[in-house]
């Protein structure tokens, strides 16, 4: 198991809802990036999903497509991030970080280098929302070598840079109904399940189903399902609290964080209370 698998099942035997952020990699630095991830460590969130910033986020609202655009004209790139990510690591952050991203910024890069470079800085997971599940093999490939190359200095005496495998996360939708099954088959970690249509950072206008739409993906999978798009607290995932094994809060965490100047404490508090506060609904 990498970090999430951990987290989740340590939250598992807990019986808690895990609570997962979004953030945009360099906004408004990197400084200020490390210093929110620090905290909200330290606040009890048990995933961070770090955006990359891009310049066509098709996934994403106004919200998240600005602060991508922010951080871009800032100097975020990916290489900076990956940088970001080893000096978290060297300073014994251990909280699971995803990266959400788009496909093209991981070919530009070069998947076998790509891959090698998520596990040797710590990068946990990857969140891909334009990279369907018909199209995933060539990445889980270059994913798979370089967690057994790491295996194999491990074997033969030689210390392997970095963390676990980085695994790829898997999305469902309201539309998904037909696919799940297969979409979930090899699916790790946790599957991330849009709860409404469109983009994100609408206000909680969930899916006219979404109930029933969690339940058939909660029987169908293996592993912990996440609600994510449109929520703000966690009076937004009330009706969904039975089904869902935690909430996802992007674009409502960036706003909090633009309000308040990108502060640390600011981010702590939030977290703090949503989390105690999902896993008290009742």
């Amino acid at each position: 198991m990498n970090r999430i698998e951990q987290a989740l099942a340590a939250l598992k035997e807990k019986k808690e809802k895990a609570f997962i952020t979004y953030i945009t990699a360099g906004l408004p630095d990197y400084e200020k990036t490390k210093a929110i991830v620090r905290a909200q460590e330290k606040a009890g969130t048990d995933i961070v999903e770090l955006g990359i910033p891009f310049s066509d986020p098709a996934a994403d609202g106004p919200v998240i497509q600005a602060a991508s655009y922010e951080a871009i004209q800032n100097g975020a790139t990916l290489e900076k991030t990956f940088s970001m990510m080893e000096e978290l690591r060297g300073e014994g952050v251990q909280i699971p970080i995803v990266f959400m991203m788009y496909y093209n910024t991981v070919l530009h890069y070069g998947l076998e280098a790509f891959a090698d470079r998520c596990r040797k800085t710590g990068v946990d997971g990857l969140i891909i929302p334009d990279l369907p599940l018909e199209e995933q093999e060539e990445l889980q490939q270059a994913l798979y070598h370089a967690a057994r190359e790491a295996q194999r200095l491990s074997d033969a005496g030689k210390e392997a840079q970095g963390g676990d495998e980085t695994i790829l996360i898997q999305l469902v939708s309201p539309v998904s109904k037909a696919r799940v099954p297969k979409i979930l088959e090899h699916a790790r970690g946790f599957v991330y399940c849009v709860s409404s249509m469109g983009v994100t950072g609408q206000a909680a206008a969930f899916h006219r189903e979404v109930v029933s739409y969690l339940t058939s993906v909660k029987e169908q999978s293996k592993i912990p399902v996440m609600m994510g798009f449109g929520i703000r607290t966690a009076e937004d995932v009330r009706p969904m609290k039975d089904i869902i094994d935690g909430a996802i809060v992007g674009s409502h965490f960036i706003r909090l964080m633009q309000e308040s100047g990108f502060d640390p404490d600011a981010a702590a508090e939030y977290c703090s209370t949503f989390k105690r506060e999902l896993n008290a609904l009742s």
